[in-house]
């Protein structure tokens, strides 16, 4: 039995959720708030307890309170959402999957590190699966028609294939600005950045002192302007602080070089913001490959709502346009490449400055490279760039890719590089 409505969307995750429910006896499903945990879990729960805090004596989080044996239905598997409210649950879970062995017996939802790790005895290795969820790609939206599969280049694939729908510029201002939000499909355009600011100033107002701590809002807001501003950027944290030099006065400015890597560390355990970590496949050595990540917003919304940016504010600066497009599609290509078992980096060369957006790789170590052009002026430089960096490597990419945003066809060059739109894939 599924606990699911029948206005449920698909997600990608959901293959493998059903898959790791066959082989562990719990799984613990992270991601960002509203990207749809709960209602994925749903769909593969036969009971669920909703830990949410409440002073409700009648509501699972009370009852847990006073026993948490009230809340085990034994009506496998059975959903537990925010269990970190009470994080001795996590122990029980896997006390409970080692007594008889059997696997998919929970679900384990919940957005953020536990409020104190010292209440937590075991990790749950080899019990308690985890499971990264994100907010939904362009083709679980279904705004990606998915005509062309990332499985497709690695393989090789000759692909010639035309888009029913070409999008339009205002089109892609919209999916940016709106994200992949679940809730926010049924909006209306003018509404797309509601759910977005109104997430910034949850974290705001709560989930910045997740773990106890008090941290300064105004200071964490000047660390998500900074971070918005450098979006698919190469910001190493002294350039972060660099930036917010310039919107601070000298006191906030010390304290946030102070601060600056606990209040990164903040955002990333609460799965705000994403590293994309740089490439380290062996290259010719002539070549210095860096070191620094690039810090992505989960969403490219989020960064838009911090800088308050609605659609009409992209279209008038089309180089901030092209920072948060490339955003949306390292979003899409990082939630395509988990699905098939792989990671998603970057590459940059610390000699001659050359950069390749975007390598998925594997678990195998086949890679591919892949530019991104919001434009289809860009694609001719940055197929160029792509022959350059295969040139350069010892192992060479299965595929060179370049993903543009204003064309309605996908092709393959003379020279061997794909040219598709991002509304043309899917894993």
């Amino acid at each position: 039995m599924s606990l699911t409505k029948e206005t449920y969307k698909e997600r990608l995750v959901d293959d493998e959720i059903s898959e790791l429910l066959k082989l562990f006896g719990a799984i613990s499903i992270e991601g960002p708030k509203y990207c749809g945990k709960t209602w994925t879990a749903f769909n593969h729960a036969n009971s669920a307890v909703l830990l949410t805090k409440s002073d409700n004596p009648n509501s699972d989080y009370q009852k847990a309170l006073m026993s948490r044996d009230l809340i085990y239905t034994k009506d496998y598997p059975e959903l537990i959402d925010e269990w970190q409210s009470i994080e001795q649950i996590w122990d029980d879970v896997r006390t409970k999957c080692d007594e008889d062995g059997k696997c998919g017996k929970f679900i384990l939802t919940g957005f953020s590190a536990p409020v104190d790790p010292k209440n937590i005895f075991h990790s749950g290795a080899g019990r308690i699966c985890k499971l990264n969820m994100y907010t939904m790609s362009l083709f679980e939206s279904g705004d990606s028609e998915g005509i062309i599969s990332l499985m497709d280049l690695f393989n090789n694939k000759k692909i010639a294939s035309n888009l029913k729908n070409k999008p339009s510029i205002e089109k892609y201002a919209d999916l940016i600005i709106r994200g992949g939000w679940p809730a926010s499909l049924k909006y209306d355009r003018k509404n797309y950045y509601r759910l977005p600011e109104s997430y910034i100033e949850d974290v705001l107002e709560h989930d910045i002192n997740y773990d106890g701590i008090n941290r300064d809002k105004e200071k964490m807001r000047m660390l998500l302007r900074a971070l918005a501003r450098n979006e698919s950027t190469l910001a190493t944290n002294e350039k972060i602080v660099s930036d917010i030099e310039e919107y601070a006065t000298e006191e906030e400015y010390q304290v946030s070089r102070n601060t600056v890597s606990d209040y990164l560390n903040v955002l990333i355990n609460i799965h705000l913001i994403k590293n994309q970590m740089p490439f380290s496949e062996k290259i010719r050595s002539s070549v210095r490959a860096g070191k620094t990540a690039k810090r992505h917003f989960i969403d490219p919304s989020l960064a838009c709502a911090v800088l308050g940016l609605k659609q009409e504010h992209l279209l008038k600066d089309l180089e901030l346009f092209g920072f948060m497009f490339e955003s949306l599609v390292v979003r899409d290509l990082r939630i395509y490449i988990e699905y098939l078992g792989g990671r998603i980096y970057h590459f940059h060369d610390n000699n001659t400055g050359e950069e390749v957006d975007a390598i998925v790789e594997l678990r195998d170590g086949k890679y591919g490279a892949i530019e991104v052009k919001l434009g289809v002026g860009k694609i001719e430089e940055a197929a160029n760039n792509l022959l350059k960096f295969s040139n350069k490597c010892m192992k060479k990419p299965s595929f060179l890719c370049v993903i543009s945003g204003m064309i309605d066809y996908a092709y393959q060059r003379k020279d061997g590089v794909y040219v598709l739109p991002i509304t043309a894939l899917k894993p």
